[in-house]
């Protein structure tokens, strides 16, 4: 079930753009991108769990141990299907920045342009490059990368977000008790599904949007409609 929120003109401007970005046909030398990092809380087992019989699954004591939380960033390749992830201790611009530089110089290198979906949390920015990197890394950063951000309450319209429900559901539906066990595991998933090329089939548009969301845009144009009057 989408959460949609307070619809806005601010609101359908980003809507409009991210899917815009999602139907826009691919483009030499342009690199187009969905993140997102959500954090991973560390359980481990109490005690071992028993090995399972045949055709039954493993038995698991309903007691366990909390070892903290970890970060996974995630960046989506719409035209390849490819998947970059990484895992830190914490979600902070440092993190951020370097996750944003080790992307860009390790698999992106070549690209004239990025262009990034991304949520508009606070640590989302040009500035965490400046910082926490070195400057002329930060200005190239700048340069290379062109931030489209989510509504509020809009990341459904981030590919990233299907990217975590797979992994979430497919990788980390057990305890797993490190940051390592996890990140390793992860990017196992991470490279079967390279391998695969597995993509994400999206198909909601623009003009779905509008014909979906088409009272919503009646009221803004009704609100903007009675705010010109009222100046004159």
């Amino acid at each position: 079930m989408w959460c949609i929120g307070t619809i806005t003109g601010e609101y359908l401007a980003n809507l409009e753009d991210v899917l815009d970005l999602h139907q826009r046909p691919p483009e030499a030398d342009v690199v187009w991108l969905c993140f997102d990092e959500r954090p991973c809380q560390l359980l481990d087992h109490v005690l071992t769990p028993l090995p399972p019989k045949p055709n039954a699954t493993q038995k698991e004591h309903q007691e366990y141990a909390r070892k903290g939380v970890c970060n996974v960033l995630l960046a989506y390749n719409l035209d390849t299907g490819q998947r970059h992830l990484q895992g830190t201790a914490t979600k902070t611009k440092a993190d951020y920045a370097q996750f944003m530089a080790w992307l860009v110089e390790t698999h992106y290198s070549e690209a004239a342009k990025i262009k990034l979906v991304q949520d508009n949390h606070s640590t989302h920015t040009y500035g965490a490059s400046y910082e926490n990197l070195p400057l002329e890394t930060a200005r190239t950063l700048r340069h290379q990368l062109e931030f489209h951000y989510t509504p509020k309450h809009g990341s459904w319209l981030n590919m990233a977000e299907i990217e975590f429900a797979a992994l979430a559901r497919q990788c980390l539906d057990r305890r797993i008790g490190s940051q390592q066990a996890l990140e390793q595991e992860a990017l196992v998933w991470e490279a079967r599904l390279n391998e695969a090329t597995t993509k994400v089939n999206w198909s909601f548009t623009t003009e779905k949007a509008r014909a979906k969301l088409k009272n919503r845009y009646v009221e803004v144009t009704e609100i903007t409609a009675k705010t010109k009057v009222s100046d004159h």
